[in-house]
C-alpha cells in the first residue's frame, strides 16, 4: 500500500532553516508529481510547492517562493523541502502528498519562534 512518512520538522528561530523529508513506498514513486502542503494551527490546508515527475517542473506559493525549494530523489523514493528564511507564520504541519491527491502522510510539526 502506498505510504508517505515525512519527517525534519522541528523548533527554529525565525532566519533559521529546516529540511523536510519524504519517504515513499508502495508505489511507482519516479512516474508520479508530489507535493508539499501545509496547515497552520487553526486553519486550512495551504498548498506549498509541487514537483514533476522527473523534476523539470517545480511551483511555490507566493508565500514561499525564493525561500523554500522542492527537490526529489528518484533512486532514493525521497521528496524533500529545503525551508530557508523561516518566518513565525510558516508554522504549521508539513505534509507530503502523492500526485494524484489520493495520499497524504501523517505530517511533521514546524514551529518557528524564539
Amino acid at each position: 500500500q502506498v505510504q508517505l512518512v515525512e519527517s525534519g520538522g522541528g523548533l527554529v528561530q525565525p532566519g533559521g532553516s529546516l529540511r523536510l523529508s519524504c519517504a515513499a513506498s508502495g508505489f511507482s514513486f519516479s512516474t508520479y508529481s508530489m507535493t508539499w502542503v501545509r496547515q497552520a494551527p487553526g486553519k486550512g490546508l495551504d498548498w506549498v510547492s509541487s514537483i514533476s515527475s522527473e523534476s523539470s517542473v517545480t511551483n511555490y506559493a507566493d508565500s514561499v517562493k525564493g525561500r523554500f525549494t522542492i527537490s526529489r530523489d528518484n533512486a532514493k523514493n525521497r521528496l524533500y523541502l529545503q525551508m530557508n528564511s523561516l518566518r513565525p507564520d510558516d508554522t504549521a504541519v508539513y505534509y507530503c502528498a502523492h500526485g494524484s491527491g489520493d495520499y497524504w502522510g501523517n505530517g511533521t510539526l514546524v514551529t518557528v519562534s524564539s
